[in-house]
């Protein structure tokens, strides 16, 4: 006779997947980490295969034999409309690694990991930017979040590609003057953006490393530069516009409620950028109480899984000390 699991809990990000086989007290009975879940690059099926991989992982790890899984919660990057996560709900029911299957989009794992109850709004800002909400009656709120045709603005890579925009315009005289234009390309050891522009385009720097000028962005802002600090503004007003519509959808803009911040952009902490989120909010939604987000998102799909499976408190509480 094997053991019972109650969850088998994965967070697919672009870049890596976790998974934890959760027991039925909320013990964490073995764990496994692999490679990026992306269905878009390589297809459905070889993208499941990836988690294939490291679900088999966390079995083998798993120091008694598992007899079953009564639940899969699975939330992936690139699940981004409902239509995604019913054909990926269907890819993930083939394998047979448990009973039922639930997947959500990877946002859903950061709010659940940053909130006691499945209530409240999350907004993550990483390479992309995106904003869910839920509440525990089932209701969700979110966004289409892919790119600028569902009408977004900012994430790493967007504000990247802005603060280029500006500094291209001020050294060549169509823009503000901005210490962009000396500090993108001193970045890279460049002279000038004219050196940046030539190097990106004929591919002398790989178009990958673009992300590497969004904390430039930041410290410039920090040191005072009036177009880099419009920037940062903006993406606050972003942040801010997605969290007080979700709340709207939900009903929560006049009640206490968690808005759990996260993504690498979010996590950093600048002062300007968290200051005038914090001061926006106060205006549109005075019961927001603002949080980062510390725990890993495989928290956030485990208990999920937990709350689909009306798992008791003890076993949320011995889950999250796991992870505290």
């Amino acid at each position: 006779m094997g053991v019972n699991a109650s969850v088998l809990a994965i967070d697919a990000g672009n870049s890596k997947t976790d998974v934890a086989l959760i027991g039925e007290d909320g013990t964490v009975l073995s764990t496994a980490r692999g490679g990026g879940f992306q269905p878009p690059v390589v297809g459905v099926e070889p993208a499941v295969d990836i988690l294939a991989a490291v679900v088999g992982q966390a079995l083998a790890r798993c120091e008694e034999d598992v007899a079953g899984v009564a639940h899969v919660s699975a939330c992936l990057a690139n699940a981004d409309l409902p239509v995604e996560e019913a054909e990926l709900t269907e890819a993930l029911l083939r394998r047979g690694w448990g009973g039922t299957v639930e997947v959500r989009n990877d946002t859903f794992a950061i709010l659940r990991a940053g909130v006691d109850e499945p209530r409240g709004v999350a907004v993550v800002c990483g390479a992309g930017i995106n904003c869910v909400g839920m509440v525990p009656d089932g209701r969700t709120a979110r966004f289409p979040a892919i790119g600028r045709i569902s009408g977004d603005w900012g994430g790493g890579s967007g504000l990247a590609d802005e603060a280029l925009w500006f500094a291209a315009r001020a050294e060549d005289g169509r823009g503000k003057p901005t210490e962009l234009a000396r500090a993108l390309p001193g970045h890279f050891g460049l002279g000038s953006m004219y050196e940046l522009i030539e190097a990106l385009h004929r591919g002398l720097i790989p178009d990958g490393r673009r992300h590497e000028l969004t904390p430039v962005l930041f410290a410039t802002s920090a040191a005072g530069d009036p177009v880099a600090g419009a920037l940062v503004d903006r993406l606050a007003d972003e942040v801010v516009a997605m969290a007080s519509v979700a709340m709207g959808r939900l009903g929560l803009l006049a009640e206490e409620v968690p808005v759990v911040l996260g993504g690498s952009v979010l996590a950093a902490r600048h002062p300007r950028l968290d200051g005038r989120i914090a001061e926006l909010l106060a205006g549109r939604a005075p019961g927001a109480v603002v949080r980062v987000v510390a725990q890993p998102p495989v928290l956030g799909a485990a208990l999920l899984g937990l709350d689909h499976v009306a798992a008791p408190p003890a076993a949320h509480g011995r889950l999250r000390s796991y992870y505290a």
